[in-house]
């Protein structure tokens, strides 16, 4: 190993990293401040010339600070690796150390974003299960020392040092080409899609709104929404109109982010451990360690059934400081049967429920699920009375109901759970099927909970606490739940495999 690839002394990341911290900042500052820059253009041709050289020296000054600080991020940012521990030093004014050791660092990723790409450098984030504070985010390595850094960190975590320089080039498990995503995104759950845009656009009327009353405004927009609303209830074929264009949109925004962040999905198998690779515009790389992963999932709805294929989520362990949890799963999609195979082989090697009966929730679990059908339908109609008020409005339920029966009935058939002498499988679902898979030995903590209503009817709920997060098993007969309850127990006191 060369100088280059040499750990032991603190070393700075590339040079390019400058602007990589400086761009992040800005485009921190602008996400903060956009109504400021908005305010401006508006109000461009109001500004005298005087104020607008002071405006102009102003930014000028802001942008000098924001390079200067990126400067300084960057001369303090150091690293080394010493006696299989990863140390970090950064900070400008408030400075901090800190120490991982290699066990327990569960993720070592690489990232590029469009700018990363353009300059040809590589973001590597070290990921561990506890606090927020001790992830790690190198924004600028070249390739070939992210590469170094990777190997240097997994071959001495795995002691298997002399491995350290074989480049091995294997088959992959998976390959999801470009007109396979494509036949993914469409199959995937576009009612999600829809929901987010329309959060969104709730979101970013929120923010006109507040940005007119900051302009005394207010009644001009009321008035212009007013006059819209009014021509769109007297004019049915417009309402579905909107319906079917948001519904287009959906499907196409599914489209868009499932190409952009699956984009040349790619997994290999290698030394007990899963290697990922994916996206477009921000390209990501993965290493998914096999004694890592909580617990996994395998989904599908009726069309991927049809077609073969379903998607597998990996949950990692996380920290109730962690920010983004989202960052701690991850997902591959465009699996067909011998590729989950495959995956299922190589996380639980002995997992075997091919003689073992299915055990159902009991029928107070449907009840239940019927009570909050009821409480959704009587808030939807009171919400559409108060939006269009006109009780006309009510005709919808006749669409409603039927759908919210059906589909009662079918998360009420799809809640199930077996189990074998190692792993817990647990369905559930509704338009998608899901079967969650639970080492009983990542179990942290098992606890069996029973409401008074529970208690009339001889059921109880299971809840299993892992460091992924909890998993639920509601409504069984209390006997099948102190049988499920104490085995649990019996694995955790008696493992001696460790969770992570």
């Amino acid at each position: 190993m060369d100088n280059k690839e040499d750990f032991s002394q603190f070393r700075r990341q590339s040079q390019k990293g400058i602007l990589v911290i400086y761009i992040n900042i800005l485009y921190k500052a602008l996400k903060a401040f956009w109504f400021l820059l908005f305010l401006f253009i508006q109000k461009f041709s109001e500004i005298s010339e005087d104020k607008l050289v002071y405006i102009y020296i102003g930014v000028a000054a802001l942008l000098i600070f924001f390079l200067i600080r990126a400067f300084l991020i960057f001369k303090n940012f150091q690293f080394k690796i010493v006696h299989n521990h990863f140390i970090l030093k950064k900070g400008i004014l408030k400075k901090t150390n800190t120490s991982i050791p290699f066990d327990r660092i569960q993720n070592i990723n690489f990232k590029q974003n469009i700018i990363q790409q353009i300059i040809d450098v590589h973001e590597v984030n070290i990921e561990t299960a506890g606090s927020s504070k001790a992830e790690i985010s190198i924004k600028a390595l070249s390739y070939k020392e992210a590469s170094a850094l990777k190997q240097a960190i997994t071959v001495l975590d795995t002691n298997s040092c002399a491995t350290s320089n074989i480049e091995t080039v294997e088959k992959p498990l998976l390959k999801v080409g470009f007109f396979a995503l494509i036949k993914v995104s469409l199959t995937e759950n576009h009612l999600q899609s829809l929901l987010l845009l329309l959060a969104v656009l709730v979101g970013f009327f929120q923010q006109i709104n507040d940005l007119f009353d900051r302009l005394g405004k207010q009644d001009l927009l009321d008035n212009y929404i007013t006059k819209n609303t009014s021509s769109l209830e007297s004019n049915v074929l417009l309402i579905v109109g909107f319906l079917i264009l948001l519904s287009v949109i959906a499907v196409l925004s599914s489209v868009v982010r499932v190409v952009l962040r699956h984009f040349n999905l790619t997994v290999f198998v290698k030394n007990s451990t899963l290697e990922i690779y994916q996206g477009l515009t921000t390209k990501k790389s993965v290493i998914l360690k096999k004694d890592k992963v909580q617990h996994i999932t395998i989904s599908y709805n009726p069309i991927k059934k049809k077609l073969g294929i379903s998607f597998i989520t990996f949950k990692q362990a996380i920290s109730g400081k962690v920010k983004k949890k989202q960052d701690k799963i991850i997902k591959i999609v465009g699996c067909k049967v011998i590729q989950v195979l495959a995956i299922k082989d190589l996380l639980f090697p002995d997992e075997n429920f091919d003689d073992l009966v299915q055990n159902f929730s009991d029928s107070y679990f449907r009840m239940r699920l019927y009570f909050r059908c009821v409480l959704v339908l009587i808030i939807i109609n009171i919400v559409l009375y108060l939006g269009f008020g006109n009780s006309s409005i009510f005709w919808i339920n006749s669409l409603l109901i039927p759908i919210f029966i059906g589909a009662t009935e079918v998360s009420f058939k799809k809640r199930y759970y077996l189990f074998n002498t190692d792993v817990l499988l647990v369905g559930s679902g509704t338009i998608e099927t899901h079967k969650t898979y639970l080492p009983f030995f990542k179990v942290q903590n098992v606890a069996l909970k029973q409401t008074l209503f529970q208690a009339q009817k001889n059921v109880a709920d299971i809840v299993f606490q892992t460091a992924s997060g909890k998993i639920k098993i509601p409504c069984i007969h209390i006997e099948n739940a102190k049988k499920l309850y104490n085995y649990t127990l019996f694995k955790i006191e008696t493992s001696q495999k460790l969770w992570m």
